[in-house]
This record gives structure tokens, C-alpha cells and sequence, in this order.
């Protein structure tokens, strides 16, 4: 069971649907409770949305590049799925536990611990060490890895020595190779805005096809970046089954991402059409013990839909 309060401060003790009144029903019961600043402190009566967890996790600190720059917000939802997806992990590791042990349990979790723990590991660094914290961060670089060519943009990204060394020559400059500022990771690091600049002068001269090509053929990881409307027909998306079509009920050919994971003895590729309001009612009323002339009657009585 799953019960969360984000919009409003109102929790599901007060419903007599908490953790213990339904433990003491079920004792095994695993009893998920999601909040979006937790239960406890100056922040837990909040309501919350999406845009506030970015807000105050760092997150859009992290999106805008540096301290001293304006902050922005991920255009998508990274809080919201994010926490679902932590709450799935969790809700699989206690239905594990209990398997082993019999026992249920009550996990708690909130969107800002979730999002924090998510982003200490990649960018968190400067705030791991205890008392050597830096006081602003700054960013590395400004410029992103997506390059504008002659025709549109594509994104190319090499970290080691061996990509940078195939990019050098796929593009035509192994001078680029003898360039001390450029002779390792840290130093091409440490330059990283007179690098980028002198790939974005070079990738402009062709196509973003012409270079899929030549880059490919090099060995460096690159992409086209594409919009929604072309990611949907990429070869790749086909070649996966990254998406399905199928037929709904009511609104016609409709097409979805497939589950990511993919498992070889317990496939879960069937996408079903989301059930009608009530349309569990009579099943429900049947397994609570209702006959079918009561279940007639309550519906006659306009009790149920």
C-alpha cells in the first residue's frame, strides 16, 4: 500500500489509514508513505510540487551551470519519476525482505532525499568532504556538448585519450594532438572552452549525416540530436521495439514506450487501455461478499455507477 502527500498537508493517519491502523489488519502489509519534504522539521507541513524539489535540491543550481549564474529547471518532470522510481526500488527490496524474514514493514520516503541522494554521487563533490566545502561553485565550461553542423545539431563526446586522439584526426587537425593544452584528460579539462570551441569551428563545415559517418567510422561516440517527432522513426527506436501500437477502445491507435527492462522468463510487454471509471465495481462488491441481487440493488439505488 502507497500513501503520499505532496499538495496538501494532510496525512493518511488522519484518514485512520496510516501504517498502524492498517498493520493492525495486516501485519505483513509493506505500507509506502512518500511525502515531498519528509514528516518531520520546518519544511514538512509544505505542500510541494516538481519544480520546488528542483529548486531546493541544488538541482537547478546544477542545470544552470554555476552559482553565479542564473538557475534553471530540467524541463521535464525529474522529481516526480524520479521519487516513483526510487519508491519502486524500495517497495521491491521490502517485498524481498519480506519473502526472507515474513516481516512487512512501513518505508517512508520524501522527494527531496530521493533527488538529493540521486544527484551526490555525479554532482556533490565539492560538498562531500567535511569541512572543505567550496564556497561557489563554478561551472568547467559553459558551452554544452551539442554542436551546431551545416545542417542541424549532433552531440559528440570523448573523455579519454584514445576518442580525443580519433577525433583529432576524423576532423582533420591531429595538430590538436601536439597542443599542450590538450596533452591529458585534466589538461583538456582544465581547457575545456578553447576545446570546444575548436570542435564547434570544424563541425559547422558538413552535415550532421556526413559527420555520423566519418565519426562512426573513427570510433567516436556521437549522435544526431533529434527532435520528438524524429526520435519516434529512428532505426534504433525500431530495431529495440522501444515502442508499441496498439488499439484503444475508445481513442483509436494509440502508440507507448514498451517497459524498459526486459525479462526472458516473465515478459511484461502487454499494454493494456486504462480501465473505465467503476469498471471493478461489481467484481469488488462480489469479493466483499455481495450476491448479485444486492450488488443489482445497489446499483438500482444509484449507491454505485
Amino acid at each position: 500500500m502507497c500513501s503520499s502527500r505532496t499538495s496538501a498537508p494532510v496525512w493518511s493517519t488522519d484518514w485512520g489509514v496510516g501504517y498502524d491502523d492498517i498493520r493492525a489488519i495486516n501485519p505483513n502489509i509493506i505500507y509506502v508513505s512518500i511525502s515531498g519534504f519528509g514528516a518531520e522539521g520546518p519544511w514538512s507541513h509544505k505542500p510541494v510540487y516538481d519544480p520546488i524539489i528542483q529548486a531546493l535540491s541544488g538541482l537547478a543550481s546544477i542545470q544552470g551551470g554555476s552559482d553565479q549564474q542564473r538557475l534553471r529547471l530540467i524541463r521535464t518532470i525529474v522529481p516526480d519519476k524520479l521519487t516513483a522510481v526510487t519508491a519502486a526500488q524500495a517497495i521491491s527490496s521490502a517485498l524481498y525482505a519480506r519473502e526472507k524474514t515474513g516481516q512487512g514493514q512501513h518505508v517512508t520516503l520524501s522527494m527531496i532525499d530521493a533527488v538529493v541522494q540521486f544527484l551526490w554521487s555525479s554532482d556533490m563533490g565539492a560538498q562531500t568532504f567535511v569541512g572543505k566545502e567550496v564556497s561557489q561553485q563554478r561551472a568547467a565550461s559553459f558551452i554544452d556538448l551539442i554542436y551546431e553542423t551545416k545542417d542541424g545539431y549532433m552531440s559528440v563526446a570523448v573523455m579519454s585519450n584514445g576518442p580525443w586522439q580519433a577525433l583529432a584526426h576524423a576532423l582533420g587537425h591531429p595538430e590538436w594532438l601536439e597542443d599542450e593544452r590538450f596533452n591529458t584528460p585534466a589538461l583538456r579539462d582544465m581547457n575545456i572552452n578553447d576545446r570546444l570551441e575548436l570542435t564547434q569551428s570544424v563541425l559547422v563545415d558538413k552535415t550532421t549525416d556526413d559527420w555520423m559517418g566519418i565519426l562512426d567510422e573513427a570510433g567516436v561516440p556521437c549522435a544526431p540530436v533529434l527532435t520528438r517527432n524524429e526520435l519516434i522513426k529512428h532505426p534504433q527506436i525500431f530495431a529495440n521495439g522501444t515502442l508499441v501500437e496498439y488499439d484503444h477502445a475508445i481513442s483509436g491507435r494509440l502508440r507507448q514506450a514498451r517497459h524498459a527492462a526486459q525479462f526472458s522468463e516473465t515478459p511484461a510487454d502487454n499494454l493494456n487501455d486504462a480501465l473505465f471509471l467503476a469498471a471493478d465495481t461489481d467484481a469488488v462488491l462480489a469479493d466483499a461478499g455481495f450476491g448479485d441481487d444486492e450488488i443489482a440493488a445497489l446499483r438500482d439505488e444509484g449507491v454505485v455507477g
